[in-house]
This record gives structure tokens, C-alpha cells and sequence, in this order.
């Protein structure tokens, strides 16, 4: 693809749900990735029953991808209660898995900053769960919430670092909007997101969103503020990764 000058170029892609009849899907585009793009971010949903083997076959998969890759986890990832080994796996294959940090790249184009964190349901404002209640319910909206102080500790990360990065993307599991699920029944969109991923993206002065999650939402939307979000489920883009071109911002001397 031809570029935009002053663009960073961002090839992301989320729930590949990786198991070993998967291998070799991703592998051999992954391996061109350096002429294309400049990181590879994966929103979660790494494996299909969040097994280690299925954790091996990914971290095989995209450790072949010729840029750095930066992944979270996702719901299927916790489903065997193995989300840590999960995680410590990957990061052995060299890619970085974000639960609540920021990281910095140095690219061609720029400096790169990513926070990221899984996220959790709780739903969109005006139609969310309350904190109320059952401790069965608060626990479950309390998860929300601690879900979206995890991506503002990603977010403070980049704030403390020198220098500054030149585009900062938030990279959840959840969407942190409903303009991306549509598409999906609207019933079941407080499962899908959580309105504060999106208060803390804005807030955060984030330049660009991705996550996953909604097979059968939309690419693209905005966040309540503004903010540019990239629905990148893989049934949703349907290939190995779509790339993005997030302009640069240019800092005076």
C-alpha cells in the first residue's frame, strides 16, 4: 500500500482464536509485514479454549511477523484459568502481552506509545450494569470498572515517558464503543464494551483505538469524544490484518 507522509502504519487484527489447525494461516503474511506496517497489535482472543497449547501455536504463529507485535488478552484466553501462562508464553516468544502498561516503540516514523488491557463487559451509559445490589452483581460491575482503571495505568505508563510518544493508541479486548456494534443484536451490546474504556481513551488524548471481540460488529467508529476505533475481530476484517495510517503529530521545537 502507498503511505501517507507522515504517518505511522499500524497492522492490527484480534480474535484469531489459534488452536493447531490454525498454523501456517498467519505465518507467512505475517513474514512481509516489514514493508507494510510498522507494529502489529492483536486484541485479544489469542486462542480459541485458553490452553497452552493453543498459546504455543500462536506465539509460533505471530512470532514470525518481521515487526514488533504487542497483544492483550482476551475472554477465550482466560477460559482454563490459565491467563498468567498464557501471557508468561508469549512474552517468551517476544511479544509484548499488556495488562494495565504502556509501551514505547521506536519506529521510522515516529514514536509509538500503546496502552493496553483486556477490559470487561458493563455496558454503555444509559444502559449499563449499576454497582448495586447482589455481591454478585457488584463484583460483576466492579470488574468493569477495574477493567478501565487497568487501561489508565496503561496510559499513565506513556505519560511518565521521555520523550514523549508521537502517537498514542489504546489496544483493548472490549470495545470501548457502541458505533462499532452495530451489526450485532443490540441485547447483547453491554457484553460486548464498556463506556469507560472509552471516558479513559478520551481522556486519555489517545489519537487511535483497536480492539475486538464483536464478530458481528463494525469496523468503524468513534468514541463519545472523538476518538478514532477500529473494530479488528478477524470475522470482522476477514484477513490476516487491515492496516491503519495514524498521522504523526508534529512537535514544535
Amino acid at each position: 500500500m502507498t503511505s501517507r507522509d507522515g504517518c505511522l502504519r499500524l497492522a492490527a487484527v484480534g480474535d484469531v482464536h489459534m488452536a493447531d489447525d490454525l498454523r501456517g494461516r498467519y505465518a507467512p503474511a505475517l513474514a512481509e509485514l516489514s514493508g507494510q506496517a510498522d507494529v502489529l497489535l492483536v486484541a485479544g482472543d489469542l486462542t480459541q479454549h485458553g490452553t497452552l497449547d493453543e498459546a504455543a501455536a500462536f506465539a509460533e504463529e505471530f512470532a514470525a511477523a518481521n515487526v514488533p507485535v504487542v497483544a492483550v488478552l482476551g475472554n477465550h484466553d482466560h477460559h482454563s484459568g490459565l491467563d498468567e501462562e498464557i501471557a508468561e508464553l508469549i512474552r517468551r516468544a517476544g511479544i509484548a502481552v499488556l495488562e494495565g502498561e504502556g509501551v514505547l516503540l521506536d519506529t521510522p516514523r515516529g514514536r509509538l506509545g500503546v496502552a493496553g488491557a483486556k477490559g470487561f463487559c458493563l455496558g454503555f451509559t444509559g444502559r449499563c450494569a449499576a454497582n448495586f445490589g447482589e455481591t454478585q452483581m457488584k463484583a460483576f460491575t466492579q470488574h468493569g470498572i477495574d477493567s478501565a482503571g487497568l487501561l489508565r495505568h496503561g496510559f499513565d505508563a506513556l505519560d511518565r515517558a521521555e520523550p514523549a510518544a508521537d502517537v498514542r493508541v489504546a489496544l483493548t479486548h472490549f470495545a470501548p464503543t457502541t458505533s462499532t456494534l452495530r451489526g450485532e443484536p443490540a441485547e447483547i451490546w453491554p457484553f460486548l464494551g464498556n463506556h469507560l474504556l472509552g471516558e479513559v481513551i478520551d481522556a486519555s488524548g489517545a489519537d487511535f483505538a483497536v480492539h475486538g471481540h464483536a464478530h458481528a460488529g463494525s469496523e468503524r467508529g468513534r468514541t463519545e469524544g472523538g476518538t478514532p476505533v477500529r473494530n479488528v475481530a478477524q470475522p470482522v476484517i476477514r484477513s490476516a490484518y487491515r492496516i491503519y495510517e495514524i498521522p504523526v503529530r508534529v512537535t514544535a521545537a
